[in-house]
């Protein structure tokens, strides 16, 4: 499928959000509207009674018991926002549907705005506010000027964008637009222009309209907009208006090409558009103008360097109106006939004949309906139409009306649409869409295994999200489940009530969170801040051929550092220690085990592989306040911290097992004992290497000298182990050396640390002394490790959490 040129003005619209008669979500009006469905409610005597109507309004032949209703309008999140019961009283229901809807648009397009580093706005507007006209105004005190501050800012339209901006930390353009029934696409354009003159990076954009009472009909006049038997029969020779309706939408707008860079899912673009006023130029205050609506369309076409025979559908204001129907056709025809000849070429359509009209979020409506369409590639029905109306003169216009389902055909280019909206007084709005283009289809490294988190304010809310999300992967198994853990994990705000699963893929995902499988769910309340993080670097002992290989097949962050390291150690090594770590062929594995217990290749290999580690844990948002390694462990430490730079500790570490390999051989004994027994076994040259706990300690020294020592506590039942190293380190065996190690540190430039870690020497945080004098790191290699007493000192912050970064 091809794609239309850019011309660097086009909008994304990568979320959407809204509710309107017979759908909670936009996933219900766009099956309702696929399915050809007319959500108008006809109503009771009883329940309109119930709802506040007169019985003398009932009784009135010409009243019509039809209208659009939006299921628990009465419903709100009051904790959720932050807001008490009593204010959450005194809010328009209009003011708090838009609120809920402007977080799921955000939500749906992957945002959370509360931790979003960019300027977001919000451009919406919203209907008459009947609510406080009924339910409030009756029983206001207007010599309490408290009570009428209150009573304003949480019913007057100016406060509905600032709301929103607040609740949501927007911190963007917050602008309320009026402008009767084309509000919320003039809302769409307002936020375009924002868009595109840098005031904001991303912009919400809708409207909404909630009458109160809510299931109420409507008075029928002759000459007015409203029908006299509740249908909207746009088009139709029997059209005599359109219904009262409800409704809210929201879309969220970016850049088109901020939106390809930060691989956004868009659902539809925005070629162009533009908005203008009738003027005078007219019959009257309240009716449409030919030229004006013909103005704005021109405009938004040449906005969008669009041809008229590029566009395959229009999504009509269509209030099916004696007067309103012939004036838009008369309209469009003549914009398209300025530019083609052809007939019957683009389709026809109004939401109104399924959902009535919801005034300030008429335009909304009618764009994501045409969204939906572009992106489905399908035209929709526009309802109750049999006989075109002979005003409209469609037999020689370049349009007719889509009354069936129907796939959109096109000859290779893209999919256009227009979209319009006209407002009481003259606010003419139009907007040219085109279908999202085509992903690039670039190669990607998936983890197998992939990490889904969910969070809420109550242990119910969170019941509630885990139940939506496996509904939702059961309905959308084609979810890449790595977009779908990214969304989860840099998308959504962070709430007490958390979970946590591990998972292969939508399947896997849907079952555990149906049946909360407590080896695959962890749930857990957390409060306040989060836990600090302390990072552990191992040492040498713990290698083993193929350490990583997942990481590295899978994580771009792990394999470049690693990558990185092996390059730069190349020259060191005289060999890609890549070979070593990552043997192609199974014949090599043994020979690859070997080379690992070589000092001069294990240490840099360790280095190298924990370094990659602990980056790639940065890079997961992992923010270290503390840090400890384990001999050459604490190398790794040091380099993160800024004591050394990469190719420095790289070069000492190389050097650090060069210069060891060269001595004679040795060997190492983990037991079981304290440290003041372990000291009174120390015979000969044996000496005490390193204290891991208080009751693990390890002794090193000459090879024979170690064998009968582990023969002698083998005969006292004591256990002990000896590890997986060729030389006696931390004893006097490496004394030769530590005359060259130290010149070499002399030459390398050393800084004091940035993020504080353990010394193994003494057990405590190092000092800035130490870290940069070469006489530490030689006295480092001989000395013993004190690793017991440095846990215990970095466990002095009882909520600690211990990472360990290693094999």
């Amino acid at each position: 499928m091809g794609y239309g040129e850019q011309n660097g003005l086009e909008i994304a619209i990568i979320g959407l959000a809204g509710r309107f008669p017979g759908a909670k979500n936009i996933e219900e009006f766009w099956h309702n509207l696929r399915a050809g469905v007319e959500t108008i409610s006809l109503f009771s005597t009883e329940e309109l009674l119930s709802a506040g109507v007169d019985q003398t309004e009932l009784e009135d032949p010409s009243y019509v018991k039809r209208g659009g209703v939006i299921e628990d309008i009465e419903l709100f999140d009051a904790a959720f926002f932050g807001y008490s019961p009593r204010e959450a009283e005194l809010l328009d229901p209009q003011q708090r549907l838009f609120l809920e809807c402007a977080e799921e648009a955000l939500e749906n397009a992957g945002y959370d705005a509360r931790h979003c580093n960019t300027a977001i706005g919000v451009y919406a507007g919203t209907g008459l506010n009947t609510y406080f006209l009924r339910n409030l105004y009756p029983w206001q005190d207007w010599s309490n000027i408290n009570e009428i501050y209150q009573a304003v800012t949480t019913n007057d339209k100016d406060f509905l964008a600032s709301r929103v901006a607040y609740k949501l930390n927007l911190r963007g353009p917050a602008l309320v637009i009026q402008t009767a029934c084309s509000t919320s696409l003039v809302a769409v354009h307002m936020a375009v222009q924002g868009l595109l003159s840098g005031e904001c990076s991303m912009a919400l954009a809708g409207g909404v309209t909630i009458r109160v009472p809510h299931k109420a009909g409507y008075r029928y006049r002759e000459g007015n907009i409203l029908a006299p038997d509740g249908h909207c029969r746009a088009f139709d020779a029997e059209a005599q208006g359109t219904v009262a309706s409800n409704g809210v939408g929201v879309v969220v707008l970016k850049r088109l090409e901020d939106a390809l860079t930060e691989r956004d899912h868009i659902y539809a673009v925005i070629k162009g558009s533009a908005i203008n006023n009738d003027g005078a130029a007219k019959v009257g205050y309240t009716a449409p103008g030919v030229r004006g609506q013909a103005q704005v369309i021109r405009a938004a076409q040449l906005v969008a360097g669009v041809n008229a025979e590029r566009i395959g559908y229009i999504e009509t204001h269509g209030t099916g109106t004696a007067l309103g129907d012939p004036i838009e056709i008369a309209a469009l025809t003549e914009v398209f006939r300025a530019q083609t000849e052809q007939k019957h070429f683009c389709a026809l359509g109004s939401v109104k004949t399924n959902i009535g009209h919801t005034d300030a979020a008429a335009g909304v409506a009618g764009l994501i309906k045409t969204i939906y369409s572009l992106q489905e590639h399908v035209l929709l029905p526009s309802l109750h139409f049999q006989t075109p109306n002979p005003a409209l003169h469609l037999e020689k216009s370049p349009f007719y009306v889509n009354d069936t389902l129907r796939a959109w055909q096109t000859d290779g280019q893209a999919r256009c649409a227009g979209v319009s909206s006209f407002g009481i007084g003259g606010t003419n709005a139009h907007v040219i869409l085109e279908e999202r283009p085509e992903p690039e289809d670039t190669p990607r490294m998936l983890r197998p295994y992939q990490l889904l988190v969910l969070s809420a304010r109550t242990e119910q809310a969170l019941g509630q999200a885990s139940s939506k999300l496996a509904t939702h992967l059961r309905q959308h198994p084609e979810l890449e489940l790595a977009d779908v853990a990214y969304t989860l994990q840099t998308g959504r705000p962070l709430f007490p009530h958390r979970q946590a699963l591990v998972c292969r893929n939508t399947e896997d995902a849907a079952l555990a969170l149906e049946t909360g499988d407590a080896s695959q769910v962890m749930s857990a309340v957390k409060e306040g801040t989060e836990e600090p993080v302390a990072l552990l670097f191992p040492g040498q002992g713990a290698q083993y051929v193929d350490m990583g290989r997942d990481l590295y097949r899978s994580e771009p962050v792990f394999r470049a550092e690693l990558d990185h390291c092996a390059e730069l150690l190349t020259p060191y090594l005289g060999n890609d220690l890549r070979e070593t770590l990552y043997p192609e062929v199974a014949e090599k594995r043994a020979e690859a085990a070997e080379c690992l217990k070589q000092t001069r290749l294990t240490q840099p290999v360790l280095f190298a592989l924990e370094y990659a580690l602990a980056r790639q844990w940065l890079a997961w948002g992992i923010r270290p306040v503390a840090m400890i390694g384990h001999s050459v462990g604490e190398y790794v430490a040091a380099c993160l911290a800024g004591v050394f730079s990469l190719e420095d500790a790289l070069r000492l570490v190389a050097a650090r097992g060069c210069l060891m390999q060269q001595l004679p051989t040795g060997a190492m004994l983990a037991l079981a004992l304290p440290e003041q027994e372990v000291q009174t076994l120390l015979t000969g040259q044996l000496c005490l290497a390193t204290v891991n706990a208080h009751t693990q300690c390890v002794v090193s020294g000459p090879t024979e000298e170690i064998a009968a020592l582990a023969r002698q506590l083998q005969a006292r039942g004591i256990d002990c182990q000896r590890l997986h190293t060729s030389h006696a380190f931390h004893s006097a065996m490496v004394e030769p050396i530590l005359s060259d190690f130290t010149k070499l540190v002399e030459s390398t430039p050393l800084s004091p640390p940035q993020i504080p870690y353990i010394s193994n020497l003494t057990g405590t945080w190092i000092t800035h002394e130490q870290a940069t004098d070469p006489l530490y790191w030689s006295q480092h290699m001989r000395q013993p490790v004190q690793f017991a007493s440095g846990i215990s000192e970095i466990l002095r912050e009882p909520a600690m959490i211990l990472l360990e970064v290693g094999p």
